[in-house]
């Protein structure tokens, strides 16, 4: 036979929800000394992983 199932008092419940906090996000030094986040493009020079794939200036100009 089925039971109600028992209150749950508001300490147990927000003890559960204590954990739903945000994290600040990793951030990594590029090689030209801003700081970005991992295993992404560098907002500052368009490089990753020794690489330009980005022209950050040209990008900047049309926006």
């Amino acid at each position: 036979m089925a039971v109600p199932k028992g209150k749950v008092s508001k300490a147990r419940r927000n003890k559960r929800r204590a954990n739903w906090k945000l994290t600040a996000p990793n951030l990594v030094k590029c090689s030209c000394g801003a700081y970005r986040m991992p295993h992404r493009i560098c907002p500052e020079c368009g490089m990753y992983n020794g690489r330009s794939y980005a022209n950050v200036q040209a990008n900047a100009e049309v926006e």
